[in-house]
């Protein structure tokens, strides 16, 4: 939709028949990504090829690079979409990560978790998201019984960290190596999904440059074209662990559709396309809430609650079937600086309100 509203147009290719994306795209492939027929349709359609996801397979962008250019690279998606390479990348050359271990074996788990001796999380290595392929172990638990739960030839290891809250920085960065860093918001984290943003997140200043600064320094060694998302830990004294990353477009920065004066599509779709890169300056403050699909139970969300309210919008993404802990769309409210907490209870609330099996009547008397 962003790169369309800059004139371009746009061709889709998923595994997924009629996908949320193909109602707006002017040509759409489904097809396996491993369809080598199908990928030299797709990239003799295109001039510059991006991703919506990283779990695409590495051969399929590979191909594609071959033929048009991929943004961000193949590579960059490889080190991105793998824990093991992505941790390692982070570590090598010097961004704080809490402390890890690389396992292959039950026996390595074993060994592994007697080493860190604390509480930790086993997450595979690929194909991970919103808190799937995780399982939380401690100290003396049994760790052949979890390794052969996990299900995963590969696997990390990971020490858990006391975190005061989470944060993440969405940094964009042009061929030309210029960087540009959308501002820090704060997280809110439910059953290792997204549930809520809040933006501006509220950090000592100092905190907030070093996480900029820490998220553009890591989209330079990577070499990112397009934008990166780096997920943080905020510890107590201000010291900052690098979580994750994500070199794309990212559920935190939804908001921006209505919070900054460029969106983070738009300014993706500037980066891919080699155009300037847009002002990133705050319209206003703002706080995003996911709704995921447990809100459909027992049957359709009452959207009026949203859409009377003054300064919400809605997006809701096109998916057909709703499912517990499924992303099925969002809100945003928009607030002033100074009554932001207040927004963020009241965005809340409205979620609780929304879901069916409350007589319309008393949810409007309650708000």
């Amino acid at each position: 939709m962003a790169a369309k509203s800059l004139g371009y147009r746009v061709a889709v290719l998923d595994e997924i028949t009629d996908g949320p994306a193909c109602s707006c795209a002017d040509l759409s492939i489904t097809a396996s990504f491993d369809d080598l027929d199908a990928l030299a349709r797709f990239a003799e359609a295109v001039d510059v090829v991006t991703v919506e996801f990283e779990n695409i397979p590495i051969g399929a962008l590979e191909f594609l690079e071959t033929r048009v250019p991929v943004r961000p690279s193949a590579s960059v998606v490889r080190t991105c979409q793998d824990r093991v390479l992505e941790k390692e990348f982070l570590q090598n050359n010097g961004f704080p990560v809490a402390p890890f271990r690389v396992i292959n074996s039950a026996e390595e788990l074993a060994v592994a978790l007697s080493e860190l001796n604390a509480s930790s999380i086993l997450k595979t290595a690929a194909l991970g998201y919103d808190g799937k392929g995780q399982i939380s172990l401690k100290t003396g638990d049994d760790t052949a019984s979890a390794w052969k739960q996990l299900a995963s030839p590969r696997a990390v290891l990971e020490k858990r960290i006391s975190f005061t809250s989470e944060a993440s920085v969405i940094c964009a960065r042009t061929h030309e190596g210029e960087t540009l860093c959308f501002p820090v918001q704060a997280n809110v984290h439910r059953n290792g999904i997204l549930d809520v943003t809040t933006v501006p997140a509220q950090l000592d200043p100092i905190v907030l440059q070093k996480a900029q600064e820490m998220t553009s320094a890591i989209a330079a060694k990577l070499g990112v074209i397009g934008l990166i998302t780096a997920e943080f830990f905020v510890m107590e004294n201000g010291d900052l662990i690098v979580n994750e990353l994500a070199p794309r477009p990212h559920n935190s920065g939804h908001h921006t559709l209505e919070t900054t004066m460029t969106s983070q599509f738009s300014q993706h779709v500037r980066a891919v396309c080699g155009l300037p890169l847009g002002s990133v300056e705050l319209r206003s403050s703002g706080v995003m809430v996911n709704l995921l699909g447990d809100l459909w139970q027992p049957g359709e969300p009452h959207w009026e609650l949203l859409l009377r309210e003054t300064g919400l919008f809605l997006h809701l993404y096109g998916k057909r079937e709703p499912k517990a802990g499924r992303k099925m769309g969002h809100f945003t409210l928009l607030s002033s600086q100074a009554s932001l907490l207040e927004a963020r209870a009241k965005a809340i609330e409205l979620r609780k309100l929304m879901k069916p099996g409350a007589g319309l009547e008393k949810i409007f008397e309650r708000i």
